[in-house]
């Protein structure tokens, strides 16, 4: 995964989306480099629980930036769950 993303407000409202293109959600806010995530309703409980997202009913969550394979103009792209 990269380690040198460094995410700005300017990624507010990208989707999110996993390796083979599915969206996982936007980007809410950015929060001293953290994305946090405004989940897609439709996203099952096991991939909630592989980004470390849990059960609870957040509004948005935490995405670690270890996960990060890049950002477009238009998306943040994880890497492998």
């Amino acid at each position: 995964m990269a380690t040198d993303i460094e995410l700005t407000d300017a990624d507010e409202g990208k989707r999110v989306v996993g390796p083979n293109g599915d969206e996982f959600g936007r980007v809410a806010e950015v929060r001293h480099g953290t994305a946090h995530v405004d989940p897609d309703p439709s996203m099952s409980d096991t991939i909630m629980s592989k980004l470390g997202w849990g059960d609870s009913d957040e509004d948005t969550y935490p995405l670690q930036e270890e996960r990060i394979e890049s950002v477009t103009d238009d998306e943040v792209r994880l890497g492998d769950l």
